[in-house]
């Protein structure tokens, strides 16, 4: 540029400026003032423990656009949300009595698959004593325990909380909010943290460890739930935040300390792989995430290489009448599991066994009957093809090519497929049946 083209362009400016007329550079500072304000409209990326945050914010993106198989998905979810909105809140001090040994703020729950010889008498009013049936669900811990009322806990906050943060909608939120309160924190109804009487056996144990599992098989959710409600839920306060905090911190060292925690942290079946999910999971939610990192190490030696064989199978699992379920639930475990090592820089699914064991392995072993091209070849009590599709599409997304393959082939779990909305597995098929 010449002197005098300089000279050209300053006084132009000059000008502008004398007679008010707004200069050239306004322009990119009011395009700078409406990407700040795009940018505090657009939603939050959640810090979940399982779920990936932000795929979760790109998928809300993705729908606030349109997009039309989200939206599919997405009334889908609302369907399963709508549900709750008139039920509930749930507590544990609904329960006719409460835990043996405990009070009526100590979580109960029966073994499910012990049953009593006798009938009941006033002198026996619980038919003792009681022995095993595996696999064959006894109706009677349905009543008088707080198993059902957790599970609609658990499931009714995980979908609401999903359902507000696709949507908007405050119902959802202030209904997730309620339940949460009643059951966690409201001093008249809130359960106590620990699960010494979980899976008691009448006549028998006021408690045992393995019940540990009504929780570790879906209390993550909840820990993802509390991290979408923290993006900015209407209600959900920085009371209620801190008082779920304080409750999972309790709960954490519970499990960690306890005998029964560690006892179910030495099983060696999904019992010990959704300990490890659960302590991982609770670890990185409460910001210890030096402890979910270890737990998740650890769990390449500890879990996948015993329980997994070369083949891909799950030995423990096999043993069951309902082999086909324990194998896609604990594959439940694992997959979470990978999913809360992302957060913390472990790669699960790239671990190989001494003998070739992987989480890959375990998957594909199960996609002839996952896509219906071949019969379980195990015992299975009440076989459900779909009870597979969560953990293929897990495998599917951390890169085997097999999974990818049959994603197409998938069944459809009841309610509709919703990966897109909440891509971590869940339990698709009820042991309830």
């Amino acid at each position: 540029m010449t002197a005098r083209s300089r000279w050209g362009v300053l006084l132009a400016v000059l000008a502008a400026f004398t007679t008010g007329a707004a200069p050239a550079a306004s322009a990119p500072a009011e395009a700078q003032t409406q990407a700040q304000a795009q940018a505090q409209q657009a939603p939050r990326i959640p810090h979940t423990a399982v779920l990936d945050g932000p795929r979760l914010h790109q998928t809300k993106i993705r729908l606030d656009r349109g997009d039309p198989q989200l939206r599919q998905a997405l009334r889908a979810l609302r369907t399963r949300a709508d549900r709750w909105l008139d039920q509930g809140p749930w507590t544990v001090v609904d329960k006719p009595r409460p835990a043996p040994g405990g009070d009526v703020h100590d979580y109960l729950s029966q073994a499910p698959y012990w049953w009593p010889t006798k009938a009941p008498t006033p002198d026996n009013p619980w038919g003792c004593p009681y022995v095993q049936r595996d696999g064959e669900r006894n109706p009677e811990v349905d009543s008088g325990t707080d198993r059902q009322d957790v599970e609609k806990t658990f499931d009714s906050t995980y979908d609401l909380s999903l359902a507000w943060y696709y949507t908007g909608d405050k119902r959802y939120a202030e209904k997730a909010g309620q339940v949460l309160r009643t059951w966690f924190l409201d001093p008249a109804t809130r359960m106590n943290p620990n699960l010494d009487h979980a899976q008691f056996i009448p006549c028998k144990y006021d408690g045992r460890a393995i019940g540990i599992i009504d929780f570790s098989q879906s209390y993550t959710s909840v820990l993802d739930a509390l991290a979408l409600l923290q993006t900015g839920a209407p209600g959900w306060t920085a009371k209620d935040r801190a008082g779920m905090a304080g409750w999972n911190t309790a709960f954490r060292d519970w499990l960690r300390n306890s005998d029964f925690g560690k006892q179910e942290a030495a099983a060696t079946n999904n019992h010990g792989t959704f300990y490890d999910m659960q302590l991982a999971g609770l670890a990185y939610a409460t910001g210890d995430e030096e402890l979910a990192r270890r737990t998740v190490l650890d769990a390449r030696s500890k879990r996948i290489a015993p329980q997994i064989a070369s083949d891909g199978s799950q030995p423990q699992e096999l043993t069951r009448t309902r082999s086909w379920h324990y194998s896609t639930f604990d594959l439940v475990a694992y997959t979470r599991l990978a999913a809360i090592g992302r957060h913390v820089g472990v790669n699960l699914w790239a671990y190989r066994g001494p003998d070739g064991q992987s989480l890959f392995k375990a998957v594909d072993y199960l996609l002839p009957a996952a896509t219906g091209a071949a019969a379980w070849p195990h015992p299975e009590m009440e076989f459900h093809r779909y009870a597979a599709t969560d953990v293929v599409h897990a495998a599917a997304d951390a890169g085997d090519r097999q999974a990818q393959r049959a994603v197409p082939l998938l069944e459809a779990p009841p309610g509709g497929d919703l990966w897109a909305l909440r891509p971590a597995a869940e339990q698709l098929d009820s042991i309830a049946g």
